[in-house]
């Protein structure tokens, strides 16, 4: 089993002069529940090498025992650090796909030409996708093969425009991905703010929030497991 994992490369929080990127606990999370299922685990990101990392996401209140384990991962952090371009990546060699959230995405996975064409290519190839908090926004110019938005008429989760609001970036970020999934026809769905909370809908998994992404990892390991039964 081989899983790639998508990150943003993006680190301006829009005009506001604060640095983003991916959100620590969302990678984190899932590298682990990916690993200890067997996985072999690739990192990717648009400009490839270092990613940014929101600052805050590895502040003491947003530290987790995955975070604080991925952070003394000598591996794991080599592996951050050296991503491979997205470009460069052919998606046929994998059995999955990740993608982490944090605001990062929404600048930059969103609106790339290569994320997007890869999210088709993997969905049509049968593989399955996954992603969480923001990530979920990567979706919003994603189609199937009938050109159709690919969310249209799917569950789907992603960050709540309630969430968005509490940490005061409504304004900030270049849309809410709330909206968006039910702008392009998606069947979405939340829990309680800051709760876990994971939909699967056919082959794509989307998690709400950082709490949800160590179960959509779950999620994932048990859609491949399913399909190799």
């Amino acid at each position: 089993m081989k899983v790639l994992i998508v990150l943003t490369s993006h680190d301006r929080l829009g005009d506001t002069g604060r640095k983003t990127g991916f959100w620590l606990e969302e990678l984190a999370a899932p590298y682990y529940r990916l690993q200890e299922a067997g996985a072999e685990l690739v990192l990717a990101s648009p400009a490839g090498g270092q990613p940014p990392l929101d600052p805050t996401s590895s502040e003491p209140d947003a530290r987790t025992e995955a975070t604080e384990r991925f952070e003394a991962d000598e591996a794991a952090m080599a592996a951050l650090a050296n991503t491979a371009r997205l470009d460069s990546v052919d998606v046929n060699e994998f059995d999955a796909v990740f993608y982490p959230g944090g605001h990062g995405p929404l600048w930059d996975l969103a609106e790339d030409p290569t994320s997007i064409a890869l999210i088709q290519d993997a969905q049509r190839a049968g593989k399955p996708v996954a992603l969480v908090c923001h990530a979920p926004g990567v979706l919003r110019h994603v189609v199937g093969e009938d050109g159709a938005p690919l969310v249209r008429g799917k569950r789907v989760t992603g960050f709540t425009n309630s969430e968005e609001a509490a940490v005061q970036l409504t304004e900030v970020v270049p849309f809410l991905v709330e909206d968006a999934l039910k702008a392009r026809g998606g069947d979405y769905g939340k829990g309680a703010d800051w709760e876990p909370h994971v939909l699967r809908d056919g082959l794509l998994i989307t998690g709400q929030n950082p709490a949800s992404s160590g179960p959509a990892a779950d999620e994932l390991v048990s859609l491949l497991a399913e399909r190799t039964s």
